[in-house]
């Protein structure tokens, strides 16, 4: 009984394995029939690097990428490289199951391989407009925690300059209330 070879989806693809300091690559080409060339290269992960990471797959001729989502190191080349290549972002979980891959290099030829015929399920990924919103958001976040911590810090009694405190902390807290009583607005009354 003969064994059919499994179809590949993607004759050019690219798996990538992202650390902090560098990503491995290990790019498929069409070779051989049934025994495609793989080329492996590493890259720092400095934007000019990263770009001449970008211009070297491009020029390869090669279409889709995939890379694990471990961490936060997969953002920025996710980023720098989702205009120019079908990028699938892949939750390690799913990578990390099969045992026998001790290597870097091994990853990302693992993650190429799998690619190549399409066994790969892509996380979510939000879009360019929703990423940026969120980032606002979580900034946003973060000042308003940041001011509520502010004004926790002032002092409730400050002696002589109780006014000013207090007039300090009705800004800090945004609160309408006038600062002054009604009896003794200034201007009259």
């Amino acid at each position: 009984m003969r064994e059919e070879p499994m179809e590949l989806l993607y004759e050019r693809c690219a798996g990538l394995d992202v650390h902090k300091k560098n990503v491995k690559v290990c790019l498929i080409l069409p070779g051989k029939p049934g025994r495609p060339d793989k080329e492996i290269r590493t890259y720092a992960t400095k934007t000019a690097d990263l770009l001449e990471m970008r211009d070297w797959l491009k020029e390869q001729g090669c279409t889709h990428l995939a890379m694990e989502s471990t961490g936060v190191y997969w953002k920025p080349i996710y980023n720098l490289l989702e205009g120019d290549f079908e990028i699938l972002v892949v939750n390690a979980h799913h990578l990390k199951t099969v045992p026998g891959r001790k290597t870097d290099v091994k990853d990302s030829e693992w993650i190429a391989d799998l690619l190549q015929h399409g066994l790969l399920k892509a996380s979510f990924i939000p879009s360019v407009p929703q990423r940026e919103l969120r980032e606002l958001t979580r900034y946003r976040t973060r000042l308003v925690e940041e001011r509520a911590r502010e004004v926790n810090r002032l002092p409730p009694n400050a002696g002589g300059y109780e006014p000013e405190i207090r007039r300090c902390r009705l800004r800090c807290y945004g609160e309408s209330i006038a600062i002054h009583p009604p009896g003794n607005r200034r201007g009259g009354g």
